[in-house]
């Protein structure tokens, strides 16, 4: 049983079937958030996607925001989107010649929201809906 469904730009339905999701900054103590630590907590995500699931691992580069505040000593101030996600999909078998009563495809996707939504159907963002699945997802056995 899937969480939701998404029909890609390219027209595949995918459909999520696990999600995890944390505050982008929860357990941040210190300092503001900037380049540096953005991109600590972005590869922290990807590397816990890799170690969650045995898929391919997509990561959507995740928008950064640019606030009018003073910068401190590591830079501008840079803000990502407030809620981190790791989701599990599945689909169709990407290969043709694979039987599909046998065989799907599965990828697991990174990405960064703004609001703490599953994203489902035309709610899911075009960061998700244009993910290039054929090129990134692998085809599995039953």
């Amino acid at each position: 049983m899937s969480l939701s469904h998404i029909v890609l730009s390219s027209g595949r339905s995918i459909e999520l079937t696990h999600l995890r999701m944390s505050s982008t900054y929860g357990g941040f103590l210190e300092g503001y958030p900037c380049k540096p630590v953005n991109d600590m907590t972005v590869s922290g995500l990807q590397r816990e996607a890799e170690h969650a699931f045995s898929t391919p691992v997509h990561l959507v580069p995740p928008c950064r925001e640019y606030p009018d505040q003073t910068a401190g000593a590591f830079g501008p101030v840079e803000v990502l989107p407030k809620v981190a996600c790791i989701g599990l999909f599945r689909s169709a078998a990407v290969a043709p010649e694979l039987n599909p009563v046998l065989h799907r495809s599965a990828l697991t996707v990174v990405w960064f929201q703004p609001v703490l939504d599953v994203p489902s159907g035309e709610n899911a963002g075009p960061e998700l809906r244009s993910i290039r699945w054929e090129e990134l997802a692998q085809d599995y056995e039953l």
